[in-house]
């Protein structure tokens, strides 16, 4: 399985959201929470070009946010990202 890391609040329902979706999965992810850390904050800018939260990672692909996660899955795409 990929490395999935993903930018979070911890007060933010879409990142809820989106981590029930991974562990439904069974994936395993490495939260960063960048509540309170300019500097985590700033680094997440940087890599994904948006400010919200989540901005998730499979690999080296930047899947966006919860939606975006959302929509893989009804794609039917989700699973392949994640290598099952």
């Amino acid at each position: 399985m990929p490395k999935i890391v993903i930018y979070t609040r911890d007060w933010c329902s879409y990142c809820a959201r989106a981590k029930r979706l991974l562990d439904a999965k069974g994936a395993l992810y490495q939260e960063i929470d960048i509540e309170g850390s300019p500097e985590l904050e700033a680094e997440m800018r940087r890599k994904a070009g948006r400010t919200s939260v989540p901005q998730i990672w499979i690999g080296d692909a930047h899947v966006g946010g919860c939606d975006d996660l959302h929509a893989l899955e009804r794609a039917g795409r989700l699973d392949a990202l994640l290598g099952d």
